[in-house]
């Protein structure tokens, strides 16, 4: 037992004598070495983080989403929110690094899904893999950070190589962006984009020609619609013609040069041409300067529409540009006015010579015109198909149709006298023989007719009744003379065939005498005038004959 009394030492406390560091907190300071790291290569790689806009968000999902550029995974989906007027979805997209080049400002982002088009079908891997966004990598050296996605795949991404070319157009006909570029049937590009002008009159059209195809765009080159099909019927016969089935259901565009010995130069890019409505159109020479003509038709002009040939010798010589009905207050007749645009120098030579020949000043075309009308030159409408009833305008010299006069009139317009065409003729003649037969007493001569048929069957009845009978008694009559005469003429024992037989033996006879004496006088010619000599009778006894 311890004294109570008995104090205990105080113990003596010391401070350590140095730092001690622990093995185990290695582990928490590596750990954090590597997080530390990670976070700053996250940092370093990480590239920037864009905003496009979409109208929707169909097939995007976040962080499963790719953002890809030539099949390269570039980034990903962060988040989808609606804008803040709720018309569209904004996506952010955390691109890598690499990628940082192309957030700049003309760069395009759409969305890739299955699509089906006139170019064939496009995003089938996505049926599998899902929706992903699509890139185009811009040329421009601006950053931009926000953009507005587009709802269809460009036509043209920024890397294909070619050219664009503009083409302006009265109307776009059946021509849609994406429709194809044709030379010479074979597809080298597209349209790309399409636009109504400010004034509204034409459609400029934007296309691109990829390389090498482009160079064969030279400044004598021709556009023209070769959408739809071409069905032309003529004398030569149906004539059925179309690019591809494509140009059938989007429309298309052809091209080539006006002259193939001649291309010209390659054109510049972004160079305007003018679009052509057809094939025969694009190609043709080219007009010089045009003339405006007016014809007056008294006469139908149905079947006769904008834009019909103007036919002379042959030659497309011009077009109809508008028909316009007007009325003549002083006759109070409808009449029509057809105005045409004449190209004269599609004459050629022809034109050139006459040309020539003109002097003065003034516009040479309307004053070649009018030499023509001085010469009776004149307008026709006749039939260009039967089946489908279409009429062309045919400028033609009418003999002793000579006219002397200006037909030019103030406002420069030549005016063209016209003649009734071959089909109002025929009218004409028509109309005049169904007044004739109008005209025709029908109704008299049929009861005339009516009471001559009832003579005549009445004359029919009595000749029955009266000459039928004495008919066949003459007839037997003539049959028993004819039974006679063969009798008394025919038959063997018949007296005159018996004084036939025996006249026919004297006139043989007398046949055989002369010849008889025909023979004695050739060979004693000097008894007709002596006589026969009379020579003695032999002596029954004497074998021999007198001497002569």
């Amino acid at each position: 037992m311890t004294d109570p009394n008995h104090a205990l030492p105080e113990p003596l406390i010391k401070p350590p004598g140095g730092l001690r560091f622990s093995l185990i907190w290695l582990v928490p300071l590596i750990a954090a070495l590597v997080g530390l790291g990670l976070v700053v290569r996250t940092y370093l790689q990480a590239g920037p983080t864009i905003y496009v806009t979409f109208e929707t968000a169909e097939g995007l999902e976040t962080g499963k989403t790719e953002v890809r550029y030539k099949d390269v995974v570039i980034g990903k989906v962060q988040s989808i929110a609606l804008t803040d007027d709720v018309s569209h979805v904004l996506v952010a997209i955390a691109l890598e690094k690499s990628a940082t080049r192309l957030a700049v400002a003309d760069t395009q982002f759409w969305v890739v899904r299955p699509r089906i088009g006139v170019g064939g079908v496009s995003g089938i891997n996505t049926l599998l893999s899902g929706a992903y966004i699509g890139v185009d990598a811009g040329q421009s050296e601006d950053a931009q950070r926000n953009f507005i996605g587009l709802e269809k795949p460009p036509a043209i991404t920024h890397d294909r190589k070619g050219r664009r070319f503009t083409l302006r157009a009265t109307d776009a006909g059946s021509i849609i962006i994406g429709a194809p570029l044709y030379f010479r049937r074979v597809p080298v590009g597209r349209v790309v984009d399409a636009e109504l002008d400010d004034d509204g009159h034409h459609v400029t059209l934007q296309v691109f020609i990829d390389a090498p195809y482009d160079r064969f765009v030279s400044t004598n080159t021709r556009f023209w619609n070769a959408g739809g099909v071409d069905l032309a019927l003529s004398s030569a016969g149906l004539k059925l013609n179309t690019q591809s089935l494509a140009t059938v259901l989007a429309g298309g565009i052809a091209f080539q040069p006006l002259d193939e010995d001649q291309p010209g130069p390659p054109a510049d890019e972004n160079s305007m041409f003018d679009l052509f409505s057809d094939q025969t159109t694009a190609l043709t020479a080219p007009d010089g300067p045009s003339v405006d003509a007016v014809l007056v038709f008294p006469q139908s002009t149905r079947g006769l529409a904008a834009g019909t040939a103007v036919d002379f010798l042959g030659i497309r010589l011009g077009n109809v540009v508008s028909i316009e009905p007007e009325y003549d207050v002083p006759t109070k007749r409808f009449y029509t006015r057809v105005k045409l645009e004449l190209f004269p120098e599609r004459l050629g030579p022809a034109y050139r010579t006459l040309a020539a020949q003109q002097k003065g000043g003034g516009e040479m075309s309307s004053r070649i015109l009018q030499r023509f009308i001085d010469q009776g030159l004149q307008a026709q409408l006749r039939s260009g198909n039967l089946i489908t009833g279409q009429i062309y305008v045919a400028l033609f010299f009418k003999p002793g149709a000579t006219r002397h006069g200006n037909s030019i009139g103030a406002d420069g317009i030549v005016e063209i006298p016209t003649t009734p065409g071959s089909l109002e003729e025929i009218q004409t003649q028509i109309e005049s023989i169904v007044h004739k037969l109008n005209n025709i007493p029908f109704d008299e001569i049929g009861s005339k007719l009516s009471g001559t048929l009832d003579s005549t069957q009445a004359l029919i009845q009595q000749l029955n009744t009266e000459l039928v009978p004495e008919a066949r008694k003459l007839l037997q009559d003539a049959g028993q003379t004819i039974r006679a005469l063969d009798q008394n003429l025919a038959a063997p024992d018949a007296p005159l065939q018996q004084d036939t037989r025996r006249t026919l033996e004297q006139i043989n006879r007398a046949a055989a005498s002369l010849r008889t004496l025909s023979d004695y006088l050739e060979q004693h010619p000097e008894s007709l005038l002596r006589g026969k000599p009379i020579s003695a009778e032999p002596k029954p006894d004497s074998g021999k004959a007198p001497p002569p």
